[in-house]
Order: structure tokens, then C-alpha cells, then sequence
């Protein structure tokens, strides 16, 4: 005989016993599948140990599911520094175009008004008077110092803008271009008055 033979043997007594159990004993109603004790010396252990699975193999997927979501929600959160980081950068960059725009403006307006009042002098320099070449020549300084604090606010601007902390702004420097640029085309048209 071989080992299959022996365990079918072992089967068909099992199977035996099992019916003449059956017949001996009067017909009880099989216990319903909700209520698993663990009373049952052969099915108690079992359950208990599948149970114990399901329930270790649900608290893992949560936690992978919790783990997974975290995970989702740095991205997100880190998303949205960059997009913040991103959108201060441009309104940095945009407010020093217009700044930068600014100051380009008044130092051509400056350069036109020296050149100008330059052109409308220097023909007539014999018949000028002492005190409008003085205040030419006060006005010709501030145009130049409009034109020269108005070139160096925009280095400044420019440096700014890849620097975070530093303001965009011209600041002081470039009011101080525009007070000598308007200081300085007031005093070439009082010039031709005089």
C-alpha cells in the first residue's frame, strides 16, 4: 500500500464515523454562523486566528491608506509653497518693471530737458544775463542729478528683484530723481525768463 491509499482509507473511516455519529445522536439544530463561540474546542482557535488576520490585515491597509493620504497632503502643502513662493516672485518682478519703467521715464526726461534747455541757451549765450546762466547752470546740474540718481535707483531695482528681502521700490534715491528732475525743469524755463 502505498501513502495515497492510506489516506483514503483514513477518509472513508472518517466519513464512516462520522455518519454513525449522526444516527445515534437525536437532531439538533446546527448552531447559526452569527454566533461563533469559543466554546467550540474545534472551530474556536480557527476563528479566533482568522479573525486576528482580518483584523491585522485591515489596520495595515489603514494605515497604509493614512500613510498614503499624509504623503498626498505634504505634496499638496509643498504644491502650494511653491505656487505661493512663485506668485510673490512675479508681483516682485512686476512691481520692479513698473518702478524700472518709472525711473527710465524720468531720466529720458531729464536728458531731453537738459538737451533742450542746453539748445535753447548756449544760441544766445552773449545776450543771457548773469543770472539766468546761474540759473541754467543750476538747472543743467539738476537734470544731470535726475538723470544719474534715476540710472542708479534702477541698479538697485534690478538687484532687488533676486533678492527676497530687499524692497522693489526706488525708495528715497527715487524721489530725489524726481524732486531734481522737476526742481531742475523749473529752474531752465525760469532761466528763459529772465
Amino acid at each position: 500500500m502505498n501513502f495515497g491509499s492510506l489516506l483514503r482509507a483514513f477518509d472513508t473511516v472518517a466519513v464512516l464515523r462520522d455518519a454513525a455519529r449522526r444516527l445515534q445522536a437525536p437532531a439538533a439544530p446546527p448552531p447559526p454562523a452569527t454566533a461563533l463561540t469559543h466554546s467550540d474546542p474545534v472551530h474556536g482557535p480557527i476563528e479566533a486566528r482568522l479573525t486576528g488576520v482580518v483584523v491585522a490585515a485591515l489596520k495595515e491597509a489603514f494605515d497604509r491608506d493614512r500613510a498614503r493620504l499624509d504623503l498626498e497632503r505634504a505634496q499638496l502643502e509643498e504644491q502650494r509653497r511653491r505656487s505661493d513662493e512663485a506668485l510673490r516672485s512675479e508681483v516682485r518682478r512686476q512691481a520692479a518693471d513698473r518702478e524700472v519703467g518709472r525711473l527710465r521715464l524720468i531720466a529720458g526726461t531729464a536728458l531731453v530737458g537738459w538737451i533742450a534747455s542746453v539748445a535753447v541757451v548756449v544760441p544766445r549765450l552773449g545776450s543771457v544775463s548773469i543770472v539766468s546762466r546761474g540759473i541754467s547752470a543750476v538747472g543743467w546740474l539738476l537734470l544731470l542729478a535726475a538723470m544719474a540718481f534715476a540710472f542708479i535707483v534702477q541698479g538697485r531695482v534690478g538687484a532687488a528683484v533676486t533678492a527676497s528681502s530687499a524692497p522693489v521700490t526706488g525708495g528715497r534715491s527715487g524721489d530725489l530723481a524726481l524732486g531734481s528732475l522737476i526742481a531742475g525743469l523749473a529752474c531752465a524755463a525760469l532761466a528763459l525768463l529772465f
